[in-house]
């Protein structure tokens, strides 16, 4: 199991004084740190209007973070994809592949916050459809051979070809997931999924399960599953108050910064984000003390070994950790990516 370096770049606080500026500085930073000290890959967000996340342009970070590297993999943690022309972002990620030497591992979502959707002009109601179409034009864009033409419900275009190719034959892409429809849509299309464990086991019952759900559907169009992947929050803890730290920014990072980008006005949800409501309930009274493995690591170094090796049973290729989560100074994220460097990640093959 491979181990990556993730962020949302979360920043709405209450009297937070570190500026969006200072913190995508940050973020690029740890990237690179990411790759000095072995992580596998570099997964960036991409938030809009300073309302989560700070980070617009994960496709100019990682264009930036791809010349000063050798060997990490760049990708975007995810791709907001109904807001952009897909054929726009076909260009610009076949191209990152390109001139990185074959390191993109290209993710895409429909996100959840109807603010990043109307300065845009982007229907939030017709999100799942806008997705499906546009991941349905980005792999036509980078696997059809010739020109080739396009009719549907969003986008129309006749004779394209889109250049340069990307280096990996095929870019596959990963279809982060928060929804059994989304799960079907990998399956169904033979791409890679991403999971985040706490709406894994909110939906199917666990991470294992979930993981299995994507196997039993991608049998059922007669092929072998692709790669599956899962996010994490993790806080390495020697002491009580260190692990209290852990669990308070993670608090803090659910209800000071996430509820509010999340879907939870029954009267105006679109039906495909219902499923939000009981998230946000579930957020909305979460303690310290109730927090587990199914949304956080956090303990001394044995605990999270032991819980990733859960998670590796689980049929799990690769981790991406969530460490600068709830404004947690850059000193210690560093620190904290360091450690698990060297005292979780060598339990692991891989």
């Amino acid at each position: 199991m491979q181990f990556g370096y993730f962020t949302l770049s979360d920043n709405r606080y209450p009297g937070n004084t570190r500026s969006p500026e200072q913190f995508v500085r940050e973020i690029y930073g740890q990237a690179l740190h990411a790759e000095e000290i072995g992580l596998n890959s570099a997964w960036i967000g991409e938030h809009h209007f300073n309302l989560l996340g700070v980070n617009a342009c994960p496709n100019m970070l990682l264009a930036q973070l791809a010349g000063a590297t050798k060997r990490i993999r760049l990708a975007p943690a995810v791709v907001l994809l109904p807001v952009h022309h897909p054929l726009h972002v076909a260009e610009e990620w076949a191209t990152l592949d390109l001139l990185s030497g074959g390191r993109v591992d290209f993710a895409a979502g429909r996100g959840y916050d109807r603010l990043e959707y109307e300065p845009f002009q982007a229907d939030f109601a017709r999100s799942a459809e806008m997705f499906e179409e546009g991941l349905d034009i980005l792999w036509r864009a980078w696997t059809e051979p010739g020109k080739w033409s396009h009719e549907g419900r969003f986008w129309q275009f006749r004779d394209i070809e889109v250049r340069p190719r990307p280096t990996q034959r095929p870019l596959r892409p990963y279809v982060a997931c928060f929804s059994r429809p989304s799960m079907e849509l990998a399956a169904r299309r033979d791409w890679n999924i991403i999971f985040a464990p706490f709406a894994a086991a909110l939906v199917y019952g666990s991470l294992a399960d979930a993981v299995r759900a994507f196997h039993e559907e991608a049998a059922r169009h007669g092929r072998a599953p692709r790669r599956a992947m899962c996010s994490y929050f993790i806080h390495i803890a020697d002491t009580p108050e260190e692990e209290a730290f852990g669990r308070a920014a993670l608090i803090r990072y659910f209800q000071d910064a996430l509820i509010a980008a999340f879907p939870s006005d029954t009267k105006t949800v679109p039906p495909t984000y219902r499923y939000f409501l009981e998230i946000v309930d579930i957020l909305r009274n979460m303690k310290p003390e109730s927090l587990t493995a199914k949304s956080v690591l956090v303990g001394n170094p044995r605990k999270i070994i032991d819980d990733l090796k859960q998670v590796e049973a689980a049929g799990i290729s690769e981790v991406i950790l969530y460490f600068n989560y709830g404004l947690k100074p850059d000193p210690m994220v560093r620190d904290q990516m360091s450690r698990f460097m060297a005292e979780i990640a060598p339990a692991f093959a891989g």
